[in-house]
């Protein structure tokens, strides 16, 4: 009954479970120790050669390429800087910007870094825009574009002539003063901007002051209207502080506030339209007031040169009578006996000349 009951083994189930297998030496192979150090020490010996064999690679690769450039590229004479082409829109002159990016031919074109070329330009106050390219195999071309002033500023309250002044500067859209060597005759027309004193005017720096940028809005929003053939600025006196006083062509005075630029250019658009409408001519406009705005007009033009004088139909002849007489002529013999040859008479000295 025994051998009945006991269930039969598969021939390839093991005998122990998992606990006992773990707890077993699957395979005991004693080492020795020199033979682990010998194996050891290949491997990190096959380590280190291939180590260095990638280094030699490497530093020959590095010292091919820069005798290669050197050779084909950096002392190549086909490569020398032979032509330098200049491009601006403004008044710069291909001197100075030679000197400033310390630029000659001769060199080798690949030896110029066009970054500091590009950031030496940039640093000039009146260049807005730099573009410098490298052309094979000798030319390096210069596209400027100058900053367009917009007006004249200065921190003197009253000013004459801006050209000959050295405290007025010029000034473009963004803020950024100019001083340029070389005047063009369209800058004689420019608004002058006065009174600036809240900051110190510099080439190269940008103005900060609130009462400047307002002029500057004001001068933009001006010739970006319709109205500019109308009201053409010629002065903005920032000196106050609280306003500012436009004068015009027409020398027409305007006082400006600071906010709302635009709606109080539309309301000086109204009083313009009624002062040509009723053929007169506006002298004082204050328009910080909201309400009942303050306005003076002038005599008209035509007025004016209506009361001068009127020129007489025919012009009277006067004969010119000389108030002293000549010299060796009395009156009496100039009227009788004009032909009359003077007399010459000889010079006797008072004293007689003393011997020695």
């Amino acid at each position: 009954m025994k051998l009945k009951n006991q269930r039969v083994r598969p021939k390839n189930e093991r005998v122990s479970n998992t606990r006992q297998r773990r707890q077993q030496h699957l395979l005991d192979v004693r080492v020795r120790s020199h033979k682990a150090s010998q194996h050891r020490n290949r491997r990190v010996l096959v380590v280190v050669s291939k180590i260095a064999l990638v280094l030699v690679l490497a530093v020959g690769v590095v010292l091919g390429v820069r005798y290669g450039a050197k050779h084909f590229f950096f002392e190549n004479p086909d490569y020398q800087l032979s032509q330098i082409e200049f491009q601006t829109d403004g008044t710069l002159q291909r001197e100075q910007v030679l000197k400033t990016t310390e630029l000659h031919e001769g060199v080798n074109i690949f030896t110029v870094n066009l970054g500091k070329v590009r950031d030496r330009l940039q640093q000039l106050s009146q260049v807005d825009e730099v573009q410098v390219i490298r052309k094979l195999p000798g030319e390096i071309d210069i596209r400027i574009v100058e900053r367009k002033p917009v007006a004249w500023i200065t921190s003197e309250k009253q000013i004459l002539d801006p050209f000959a002044s050295d405290v007025a500067f010029l000034v473009d859209a963004r803020g950024v003063l100019m001083k340029e060597k070389k005047l063009l005759p369209e800058y004689l027309g420019l608004p002058l901007i006065t009174g600036c004193t809240s900051e110190s005017l510099e080439p190269g720096k940008i103005v900060e002051s609130f009462e400047a940028k307002a002029a500057l809005e004001l001068i933009r929003l001006s010739s970006a209207s319709f109205m500019q053939t109308r009201f053409q600025i010629r002065e903005i006196d920032i000196s106050k502080g609280y306003c500012l006083v436009v004068s015009d062509k027409n020398h027409t005075r305007v006082t400006f506030g600071f906010d709302n630029l635009e709606t109080q250019l539309q309301r000086l658009e109204q009083f313009l339209v009624y002062a040509d409408d009723s053929k007169r001519e506006l002298a004082t406009v204050n328009l910080l007031v909201q309400r009942n705005i303050p306005v003076t007009f002038g005599r008209n033009a035509v007025d004016v040169i209506n009361d001068t004088l009127d020129p007489d139909a025919e012009p009277r002849i006067m004969k010119a009578i000389p108030v002293h007489p000549l010299p060796n002529e009395t009156p009496a013999l100039s009227k009788t006996k004009p032909n009359v040859t003077p007399t010459v008479k000889k010079a006797i000295p008072l004293r007689k000349p003393r011997k020695d």
